[in-house]
């Protein structure tokens, strides 16, 4: 394999060396990523899914009492949940 040929022949601290090693140790996810067709390149889907917790999640932080965070939360909560399912939150609020 021309990986395994170059790879001893880099600096290991170099950055080219860094990227060899960086693709010997992904290889094997790299070779079943390619021989099945059905796995997603990325997992946007699931990052934009929890997007909004994260947002929340900073600004509960700025949040004046345990009531209004709780409030907050479970608003949060309420449109999350809607949209999992389907429903459009503003309808469903």
């Amino acid at each position: 394999m021309l990986l395994l040929a170059h790879r001893h022949s880099v600096v290991p601290g170099s950055l080219l060396g860094k990227a060899l090693n960086y693709l010997h140790d992904q290889w094997p996810r790299l070779e079943r990523f390619v021989s099945n067709g059905a796995f997603p390149i990325d997992n946007n889907p699931c990052e934009n899914a929890i997007r909004p917790f994260v947002i929340g999640r900073r600004n509960w932080l700025f949040a004046d009492t345990v009531a209004g965070a709780t409030a907050s939360a479970n608003l949060y909560s309420l449109i999350e949940t809607a949209k999992a399912n389907g429903v459009e939150p503003y309808v469903y609020l």
